[in-house]
């Protein structure tokens, strides 16, 4: 009975995590199409539980919002995405309830409460994007958020899995610790990604590696990281200067060298120290996916941002860092 309950609860949290893929999907799709204020309030669009089509609809959606256009189209990108994001909160609280109820039979249940905190955390940021006009540090926190809900979730399906990996390979036990700093640094460069696409930094360098010719006279960081900006109506296509986004653009970049550099080395080293198939098949797997996020960055520069491939460079990177806590778990496990 108790493993047909556990199995239930995994099954719960497998659909959990592909759903949480589909937000992190549609949340870069909504704030790449310039979507994200497409409804100019929350949790509605406009007062309606769906989006305003007819005449009348728009007429009285226009004389309510006279600052904001109506744009059907802009407007279902944001309620698709609100209506999945939804829907994930209400399994999170579902899988909460259950930990909960069967937390006498050995259930996790820290985990599953503090992914419902965060969840509920993200749905309040996702008010806040919307009522604070796109203010970048809260759009870059929306986009951790998403990420970090999707981290939690495949966390307790490894817990729920009762993750185990075959003995040896105990001379790995000390590439924890640098596993563990590889999260931290995809993290903050991650972080980086969300800063730049909020502040509309993605474009301003169009060569490779670092950017055009001249770009270190116009490095500055008097305003270019401050996460508190002037008061303005709205943040959308940005408020900095355009030296200040070249200084943004400029970090993401040295960012993603220093990142791509150590998780390369990380993924080499450890395969090539390995006796386990498993961890052997993890290093290949984050070096795979980790060669593939590279690919889809220089893509971006050499295509000007093509839709699909920024939308794909955010879920590769969601699943770089999937990848590096198998990783990273695995190698603590052992220890």
């Amino acid at each position: 009975m108790r493993a047909s309950q556990n199995t239930d609860l995994k099954r719960l949290v497998i659909v959990s995590i592909l759903l949480a893929i589909i937000v992190v999907s549609l949340g870069a799709y909504t704030r790449l199409t310039h979507a994200g204020l497409g409804c100019p309030d929350w949790p509605g669009c406009y007062g309606l539980i769906d989006v305003p089509e007819t005449s009348e609809q728009i007429i009285k959606a226009q004389q309510a919002f006279p600052d904001r256009p109506v744009e059907p189209h802009k407007a279902w990108n944001e309620m698709i995405h609100r209506y999945f994001a939804g829907t994930l909160g209400l399994l999170i609280l579902a899988i909460a309830f259950l930990s909960f109820r069967r937390r006498k039979e050995g259930t996790p249940v820290f985990l599953p409460l503090f992914i419902l905190i965060v969840v509920t955390f993200q749905a309040a940021l996702g008010m806040w994007t919307v009522t604070m006009k796109l203010m970048p540090v809260v759009v870059m926190g929306h986009l951790m958020g998403g990420l970090t809900t999707l981290c939690l979730l495949f966390l307790l399906y490894l817990r729920l899995s009762r993750f185990r990996i075959p003995g040896g390979d105990y001379s790995l036990k000390k590439y924890a610790r640098y596993a563990m700093l590889g999260v931290a640094i995809l993290s903050a460069q991650i972080a980086l990604g969300g800063w730049t696409s909020s502040n509309y930094a993605a474009l301003v360098c169009t060569e490779l590696p670092i950017c055009q010719a001249g770009w270190q006279e116009r490095i500055t960081f008097d305003d270019s990281f401050d996460l508190i900006p002037p008061e303005r109506e709205t943040y959308e296509f940005g408020h900095l200067s355009h030296n200040s986004r070249v200084t943004i653009h400029v970090v993401h970049r040295v960012g993603a060298i220093i990142t791509g550099v150590y998780l390369l080395w990380l993924a080499i080293a450890i395969f090539g120290r390995a006796q386990s198939r498993f961890l052997k098949n993890a290093a290949t797997g984050l070096g795979v996916v980790l060669l593939c996020q590279i690919s889809l960055g220089i893509s971006n520069i050499w295509f000007s941002l093509p839709l699909i491939v920024a939308v794909s460079h955010n879920v590769v990177a969601a699943c770089l860092m999937l990848m590096l806590i198998t990783l990273t778990y695995s190698l603590k496990r052992k220890i």
